[in-house]
């Protein structure tokens, strides 16, 4: 579950989690390594991705009613990727121990018990109660379960691993089962943010201020965050404050319509003109694109029960909303000239008045995207601005990140590389 999502090359869209690990395998993303993803859009409601593509909206009762004929395209994708490689690790979401929904599991252990695969539980001590955490899962595992458990890992560990050397000790004697090891915190390794549970929820500053001339609306079904992983300054916003910026950013959304709603109740539409009248630069990406046009039509419910609302009226644009979804990587170029890659995830199709624009880039074939007009930017790409170039070229401040660093996760787990063969291989 996740609205972070990324386009596979061979076409579909799935997990930007599963695609950083894809990338850390040294492998092109494909739909079978995430058959399922659920993309919250609603109270309770999530947009159902299968096999890469859009199938349903679904309330959580009406996903489980499903559970029979998805559970079978769980196990196809595994049958799938295990006839073409050597090894597949499989991440579980969320708890193992989840009794009241154990009977509709499609993440966890029903995948391990119907293919008796050989599984690792990891607690995160960092939140405390790892005891517990660690012996009551265990204790809650049927018999079957319990016997494909071969080892635990204790992840996030701060100071001195020396002083948990009881701790250790314990749980094994306890659970019966062996450490695979304790793991460090490492504060200098990074990950793409795999949801939007990591961001803040109130108005206030993330860590360090490279990019507090920065704010960004932070709807309540926001989608792509990764495309601000080097505004690490910024500040995330959800009511009007004092504080002038020089860049705001509209970010993409699972309901355009919804979190346009929420964000005039927030006052937030005053907000933006003051703030664009004061010298602000006004950027929408995606879901927030469409909001700065002047009208979103979405007559076929795909999103939500309205069939059309006033956009915020800063660009000259209208867009609909219909049931094929746009989901490709592309090659762009900017208006300065310099080329670099991005992505499109979205419904809506958007009209632009007028003959002639001044495009946020150029596609391959020359063909115009998005808009610019009066320190106001509308694009649907997303990754545009997780290059510096773009960044360097609007006069936006950024921290220089590298997040796919992997050989120095694969540096991190190596002192634990031999206990997980002898394991698990």
């Amino acid at each position: 579950m996740s609205n972070n999502s990324y386009p596979c090359p061979s076409g579909g869209e799935i997990g930007r989690a599963q695609v950083a690990q894809a990338w850390a395998c040294g492998l092109q993303p494909e739909p079978a390594m995430n058959p399922i993803l659920l993309k919250p859009n609603a109270e309770g409601g999530s947009q159902v991705i299968v096999k890469g593509k859009l199938w349903k909206n679904l309330s959580a009762r009406e996903y489980y009613r499903e559970h029979d004929s998805l559970r079978g395209v769980v196990a196809e994708a595994y049958e799938d990727l295990a006839s073409r490689f050597d090894v597949v690790v499989m991440e579980g979401a969320g708890s193992v121990a989840e009794l009241n929904l154990r009977g509709f599991d499609l993440a966890n252990l029903d995948l391990v018990t119907r293919f008796h695969i050989p599984w690792l539980l990891v607690s995160d001590i960092e939140r405390g109660g790892v005891f517990a955490s660690i012996l009551g899962t265990i204790g809650l595992l049927r018999a079957e379960e319990r016997s494909l458990l071969r080892a635990f890992a204790v992840n996030k560990f701060r100071g001195d691993r020396s002083l948990f050397e009881d701790g250790q000790r314990i749980l094994e004697e306890r659970s019966g089962h062996p450490c695979l090891g304790v793991c460090p915190y490492a504060p200098d390794l990074r990950l793409d943010d795999e949801d939007s549970l990591s961001l803040p929820q109130e108005s206030q500053t993330s860590s360090g201020r490279v990019s507090a001339r920065c704010a960004i609306l932070r709807f309540p079904r926001i989608s792509n965050t990764t495309d601000f992983r080097l505004l690490t300054g910024a500040r995330w916003v959800t009511s009007p404050i004092a504080e002038p910026f020089e860049f705001i950013f509209l970010p993409g959304t699972k309901n355009t319509i919804a979190d346009l709603a929420w964000l005039r109740s927030q006052g937030l539409a005053e907000w933006l003109c003051l703030q664009h009248q004061a010298g602000a630069t006004i950027i929408g990406i995606c879901g927030g694109f469409q909001m700065l046009g002047t009208v979103i039509r979405d007559p076929l419910g795909m999103e939500s029960e309205s069939l059309e609302v006033a956009g915020l009226g800063f660009l000259p644009v209208s867009t609909t909303m219909l049931s094929r979804k746009t989901t490709r990587v592309v090659q762009v170029r900017s208006p300065e000239g310099f080329a670099y890659p991005a992505y499109e995830i979205h419904l809506g199709e958007t009209e632009y008045r007028g003959s002639s624009r001044k495009p946020f880039a150029i596609f391959a074939d020359g063909s115009a995207e998005g808009m610019r007009a009066n320190r106001v930017l509308g694009t649907y790409l997303h990754g545009a601005f997780e290059d510096p170039q773009v960044l360097r070229e609007l006069g936006i401040p950024y921290e220089d990140r590298d997040v796919s660093s992997y050989s120095a996760w694969a540096d991190w787990f190596e002192p634990f590389g031999d206990r997980f063969e002898q394991l698990f291989l």
